[in-house]
């Protein structure tokens, strides 16, 4: 009689490690969850305190003027007149001029640094920009009043010349000038820009996927194909946010166009001409503003500021309109 014996038991599992309770992973997700939810409220109410304090410090000017105070060309103090559509003129003008200027040359540059450049120049090039975005505001206004102005007012007046019997450009490029004036505000501001644009852009840039230029390279594209097929769809939406930035900037910059505009509220299509913005105007008259002056330059504050609103607004609906048909 043959006697079998049962094979062995396999070894029993290892006990599995105690995880966390979930009473206490889902009080973590809770408060990391409300910790957000406050941070992103916080912004709102900062933003709401700002704008209701503000109004409450304009309301005597505004309600003194009324809607005149909105659609007025006439800035007189003296008078307790004041017209704020001068100096709105000025800040979208001088905005517009730096945005012409700076965007294609800061769109130009990203795209140098990020697909054309050879290694060893992306670095201390992107360092460079990078440092232009720190240099102090008042060091771009003295350098444009000082230097810029005084070799612009020749440049103007041989625009003005060349331009004369030309209809609408002996409009906008009349001369003589002293070189203070929109545009030369609008060129020191897109000075003041172009590293912000450049800089977020070409961070926008780099996040485009290799497979993605690898795969129109393949299909016969030239670089700049290449770029309109790849780089310019994915990097669209990244793009208006850089560029929102710089409006932004150049809106609400206020020493170094306060030095450059010319300090003239007027509203006048010559472009050489002086004007003035509406930072630029607080800079210069709150120190000795007082009453009702003092009133109507926190109005122009509260303007800025639901105008920058205005214009992010836009700007994100153009984002989510290029969304939708991508």
């Amino acid at each position: 009689m043959t006697l079998t014996t049962a094979p062995p038991a396999p070894p029993a599992p290892p006990a599995p490690q105690a995880l966390a309770s979930p009473g206490r992973a889902g009080m973590s997700d809770r408060a990391f969850r409300f910790l957000s939810l406050g941070c992103g409220l916080l912004v709102l109410v900062i933003l709401g305190f700002i704008a209701v304090s503000m109004t409450q410090k304009a309301w005597p000017a505004l309600s003194h003027d009324g809607l005149r105070f909105f659609t007025t060309t006439r800035w007189a103090p003296s008078a307790e007149v004041f017209g704020s559509l001068p100096f709105v003129y000025g800040t979208v003008v001088t905005a517009v001029i730096a945005l012409v200027l700076a965007v294609p040359l800061s769109i130009g540059i990203a795209l140098f640094l990020s697909d054309v450049a050879p290694p060893r120049l992306r670095r201390p090039v992107s360092s460079l920009i990078d440092l232009l975005a720190a240099v102090p505001s008042v060091v771009y206004g003295l350098w444009g009043v000082i230097v810029l102005a005084p070799w612009l007012a020749g440049v103007y007046d041989r625009v003005g010349d060349i331009t004369s019997p030309i209809p609408v450009l002996s409009t906008l490029f009349a001369g003589p000038s002293t070189g203070r004036g929109l545009f030369t505000a609008g060129i020191i501001l897109a000075l003041m820009v172009t590293p912000i644009i450049t800089s977020i852009t070409r961070e926008v840039f780099d996040t485009v996927p290799a497979m993605a230029k690898e795969a129109a390279y393949a299909l016969g594209s030239t670089r700049w194909e290449m770029i309109r097929a790849a780089v310019f769809p994915h990097s669209s939406a990244g793009m208006i946010g850089a560029v929102m930035l710089g409006v932004g900037r150049a809106m609400g910059e206020t020493i170094a166009a306060a030095l450059v505009i010319g300090s003239s509220p007027q509203i006048a299509a010559n472009l050489f001409g002086s004007g003035d913005s509406m930072a630029a105007v607080i800079a210069n008259e709150f120190s000795e503003a007082g009453g009702l002056h003092r009133a109507a330059l926190i109005g122009l504050g509260v303007e800025l500021f639901v105008l920058t609103i205005l214009v992010n607004i836009a700007a994100r609906m153009v984002i989510a309109r290029g969304r939708k048909f991508a």
